[in-house]
Formats: C-alpha cells, sequence, structure tokens
C-alpha cells in the first residue's frame, strides 16, 4: 500500500498530496488571457519554477509555455505540492503585476493537478508527449518544415541536449519510460520518436488513437490503471470519514461515493441473507430493496440512477418513494428488515 501522506481538502476536487507523487499541473490566465506578455516573462516564470524546486525538492520532468497557460509534469519526493504551487504562483503573479503596473487576478482560479501512475503502465510516458506536442497542436510551428525543438519555452530541447536544459529538468525517467538513456543515442531516438508524433498531429494518422490516450489527461482528476485509482480513492475513504464529501466535488468523489455504495450494497445483501440472483429475482418495489436503497442513501450521495440500476429499482423516480417507506416506519416487514440490516450495528 502506497503511504499518500498528507491530503489538503479544496472545493470542486481533492487535492492529494503524498511522497513521491506525480502530477500534470494545468494553470490558465484569468478569463483565457495571456499570462506570458513576453519573453521575459517566460524567463521569469522558469526562473521562479527552479527556485520552486529549490524550496520544495521538486523534479520537473516536462514543462511547456504557452501565451494562456502552463503545463507541467513534476513529481513530489516530500507531500507538498499545494504549498509549492502557493508560491510559484503568488510570486510570478505579484513580479508580472509589478513589471507590467497591473492588479488583481493573473491565473485563473485553481490550477488542475492531475496525478499520474509513474511506475507501470503507459501513463508518464503518455503525459510527457502531450505536454511537448502542445506547441504543434496550437499550430505554432509549421507541421511540414517546422522543428518541435524550435519552440524553446518547452523542455522538449532540453531533452536533446545537456547544453539546452536547465539543471532542474529531470529528463531520465520519461527517457526511460521509451526504454531509452540519456545519450547520444537515446537522444536521438527520443527526437525521431517525436517527430513521428508531429507528422502523424500533421497527416491525421492515427489521430483517433492519439485523441484517446488524451482523454484521461483532459477530463480525469488522476490517471492510472485500476489499483492505482483504487489506491487514491482509499485515502478519500479518510478524508469522508472526517469531513463532508461534498466539499471535495469533481469527478473524484462521485467515483468514491460509487465505490462505497457497492461496498454498502453488499454488506447490506449478506445482511439480507440475500444473493445476487435472488436480488434479480425481486419485483422492483421489494421490502428488501428498498430497505437496500434506504440503507446506502444513508451513508452515501450516489444518485437515484445509481441506485435504481444497482437494486433493479425501476425508474430512478421511484427510488425516493421507496426510501420514504423505509423512514415511515408504518410497515412491519420494513421495520423488521431495517432492524435486520442494522443489527451489527448496535
Amino acid at each position: 500500500m502506497v503511504d499518500f501522506g498528507t491530503v489538503t481538502d479544496m472545493p470542486r476536487q481533492p487535492r492529494i498530496e503524498y511522497a513521491g507523487g506525480v502530477y500534470h499541473v494545468l494553470s490558465r490566465g484569468n478569463r483565457q488571457e495571456a499570462i506570458f506578455a513576453d519573453d521575459t516573462d517566460r524567463q521569469m516564470f522558469l526562473s521562479l519554477l527552479g527556485q520552486t524546486c529549490g524550496r520544495t525538492g521538486w523534479q520537473i520532468h516536462a514543462y511547456v509555455l504557452m501565451s494562456n497557460h502552463y503545463h507541467l509534469l513534476l513529481e513530489t519526493p516530500q507531500a507538498n505540492l499545494v504549498t509549492g504551487m502557493k508560491w510559484l504562483q503568488g510570486t510570478y503573479t505579484q513580479r508580472f503585476n509589478r513589471r507590467h503596473r497591473q492588479c488583481g487576478h493573473l491565473l485563473q482560479g485553481r490550477y488542475k493537478a492531475l496525478a499520474v501512475e509513474a511506475d507501470a503502465g503507459p501513463y508518464f510516458s503518455v503525459v510527457s508527449v502531450y505536454i511537448h506536442l502542445n506547441p504543434a497542436r496550437a499550430a505554432l510551428l509549421d507541421p511540414h518544415r517546422g522543428r518541435l525543438e524550435d519552440y524553446v519555452w518547452s523542455s522538449y530541447p532540453g531533452y536533446l541536449g545537456p547544453d539546452r536544459r536547465p539543471p532542474w529538468l529531470c529528463v531520465e525517467r520519461v527517457l526511460g519510460a521509451h526504454d531509452l538513456r540519456d545519450d547520444r543515442k537515446g537522444r536521438l531516438e527520443y527526437r525521431q520518436f517525436m517527430d513521428e508524433q508531429v507528422a502523424k498531429l500533421a497527416s491525421g494518422d492515427d489521430r483517433a488513437q492519439v485523441d484517446q490516450d488524451w482523454s484521461g489527461i483532459r477530463r480525469g482528476w488522476c490517471l492510472g490503471s485500476e489499483s492505482f485509482v483504487d489506491s487514491l480513492l482509499d485515502r478519500l475513504d479518510g478524508i469522508r470519514s472526517g469531513k463532508a464529501s461534498g466539499s471535495l466535488g469533481g469527478e473524484a468523489i462521485e467515483e468514491h461515493e460509487e465505490r462505497q455504495a457497492e461496498r454498502l450494497c453488499e454488506i447490506g445483501m449478506a445482511r439480507l441473507s440475500l444473493s445476487p440472483e435472488r436480488l434479480g429475482s425481486l419485483a422492483k418495489g421489494a421490502p428488501e430493496k428498498c430497505v437496500l436503497a434506504w440503507y446506502i442513501r444513508g451513508r452515501t450521495t450516489v444518485s437515484n440512477a445509481w441506485l435504481a440500476q444497482r437494486l433493479g429499482g425501476g425508474h430512478p423516480a421511484n427510488i425516493s418513494g421507496y426510501i420514504r417507506s423505509v423512514e415511515d416506519g408504518t410497515s412491519p416487514r420494513l421495520r423488521e428488515l431495517k432492524a435486520l440490516i442494522l443489527k451489527s450495528e448496535d
């Protein structure tokens, strides 16, 4: 089991911090406006990113600075993602505003931090490629004649030669994900690989597969195998026991609640001596299904649609009525089943 360290609970999505965590971080300008007015701003941001690494011990595996947003693939040897991001973004905003004689917010609300499984599967490689291809996807270079390395505000040029990389950029892990080493041969093969990816974007070949690989980065809250997701959800279980789950929000809490509801369903069925086959054979408004719906709803925030599908309760609109019938306590059979499902909790 992974030691997840601490978790910082923030509105909409949880910040899951743990020693050795790897994240794809994305932050955009307020109202989609530019966050870099010129190359001096970009250099200032990279300087502050290097200082952040010195303060926090972060390891930066990939980055790209675009006009109104930036991407980072970073690793936190200590559980300090939030502390580091607060200093980096806060300091950059202050210096940007001072330099351009502005005031107010520069960055749009919360940054996105996608937890990435780095020790197994293709996830680490997929994120690094996604970041490095940003200039090509944004048509900032001629896909037929321009070279990806010509975009200097990315970590990609640093992968092609040690003299082109800042001291805080770590290239070994990304190269290792492609079974390459940080030597002349490995760097040449990595360039060839990335040239192939740019060519795919230009030609449209395999675009559907590329977009499928990237969909989890764009829409998800974490990127990894089922066991990796389970390990993150286990950490959310700890949050829920101490705080209202509604403060977490987003896809993470929806997935957490459904997993918790499935556990409760299995517990309730065992206490009622119901097999899956027996549950499926019961009428949609059977007392057993009413009590199960009441039991699960009282301990999670899953939707009526989930309960209706899982229990075979018919239309989702029926679920509220089933739950009220248990709460009313007028039916002897429902009272009996309710006492039975709660017996082990006394």
